[in-house]
């Protein structure tokens, strides 16, 4: 069969790699000059299944409100005309209860665990590195209200056998030791040890090397500028080249544009629920071993992760509702560097990092979009969120196998 995948991020690019290693003919096509140049670049290097949970949840309204009013806040509204956004946002609400937030973090776990495993057999099959790290992540908690908070999070990962450690401010400067330098700021912290930690352009960019040895063609610079449908299926891409406009077809076609995958379908009458969150990061080189992180640490209060990645610091962070904009806004830098400099104030120099940002695609629920379409050839997997490394690999697999007509026990 004839696949054409629409999109080269990590999300793209592990489902063609397992389209082609189930035997199929696989295009890519891909905007960017190279794979892994939006959304996948710079994100915060986590792979963290233990962390996996939807942002609606029966607490957010009343922290979205204090997070609004922090002067390093995780949370950043643009009030704008936009009907995409306050429906996504209503859709938001009303999952935002203790039985759906249940329902939908047992959901992202399961795949979550998947795609680890499946990362698992992949590194073992392929020998692929990307500055991974396996030593799991902390999620620090600044206040005694916050660890008692955790009870309701940690009765799911208890329901679906999730390994954690619930501990102590000692503990925490055990499973971090730069933390010691900052003690007194802690009060606590859940350890997750299933957790990992990787460069997700690193190990975008790999995976694409291997994809094409198994044949998989990139189209790179091509610009996608519609669909052509007909009789409930879709009969071409219709792309440009450089200054070439033509029409690409195949027998089946994968959507993984991550944000912008509801504007390509928005035309068709197919309406994802899917908004751009938009996010941030800092990279800067360590210069002190000893006051950096080993892997990860999530500070709950900011909602920012500090990752190591090799000899570097990856600082990642904020959640920015504005739409497809992509300005670097200084406030948001300001925000990430108060963070690891207030945790870890020996790691590296972050007024020298290299800043960025990325569209991050969002589900009011929380669980990707992944599956058939309501177009018999059309497949998607999209909506992410924050989770698309950690969910990458099984997400590529589980619809490589509903394209191969196989059984998947993640999508089951």
């Amino acid at each position: 069969m004839r696949v054409i995948v629409l999109g080269a991020g990590v999300i793209g690019v592990t489902t063609a790699y397992y389209l082609a290693r189930a035997g199929h003919e696989v295009v890519v096509v891909e905007r960017q000059p190279a794979v892994g140049m939006e959304t996948s670049f710079a994100n915060a290097g986590e792979i963290s299944p233990g962390y996996s949970s939807p942002w609606a949840g029966p607490e957010l309204p009343i922290k979205a409100l204090k997070w609004l009013f922090m002067k390093h806040r995780p949370l950043v509204i643009y009030p704008r005309l936009d009907p995409a956004m306050v429906a996504w946002g209503l859709r938001l609400l009303a999952n935002c209860t203790s039985a759906r937030y249940e329902h939908n973090k047992g959901r992202m776990l399961r795949l979550a665990e998947y795609s680890r495993d499946c990362l698992r057999d992949l590194r073992d099959q392929t020998g692929i590195t990307y500055d991974e790290r396996m030593m799991g992540t902390l999620q620090l908690f600044r206040t005694q209200k916050q660890l008692d908070q955790a009870t309701a999070d940690i009765a799911i990962l208890e329901k679906f056998a999730i390994k954690y450690f619930l501990l102590d401010r000692q503990g925490c400067i055990q499973a971090e030791p730069a933390l010691a330098r900052v003690g007194g700021k802690i009060a606590g912290g859940l350890r997750l040890p299933g957790d990992e930690t990787g460069d997700c352009f690193l190990f975008t960019a790999a995976l694409a090397g291997l994809a094409q040895q198994l044949g998989v063609e990139f189209c790179f610079g091509t610009k996608v500028t519609g669909l052509r449908h007909d009789n409930n299926a879709i009969r071409g891409v219709e792309i440009i080249d450089g200054n070439a406009a033509s029409v690409l077809t195949g027998d089946s076609y994968v959507l993984a544009l991550g944000s912008y995958s509801p504007l390509l379908l928005n035309p068709l009458g197919i309406h994802l629920p899917v908004y751009p969150v938009k996010g941030y990061s800092l990279t800067f080189p360590v210069s002190d071993p000893n006051g950096a992180p080993t892997s990860t640490v999530m500070d709950e209060t900011y909602k920012t992760a500090i990752t190591r990645l090799g000899d570097r610091v990856r600082v990642g962070g904020t959640a920015e509702l504005n739409g497809y904009d992509m300005t670097l806004h200084q406030a948001r830098r300001v925000a990430l560097e108060h963070v690891v400099n207030d945790l870890f104030p020996e790691a590296g120099n972050s007024r020298k990092a290299v800043f960025w940002t990325g569209l991050r695609p969002m589900t009011p629920d929380g669980p990707p979009i992944i599956g058939r379409s309501s177009l018999s050839n059309l497949f998607l997997n999209t909506g992410h969120g924050t989770l698309g490394w950690t969910m990458a690999a099984g997400s590529g697999r589980a619809l490589a196998d509903v394209i191969s007509g196989n059984e998947n026990p993640i999508l089951a």
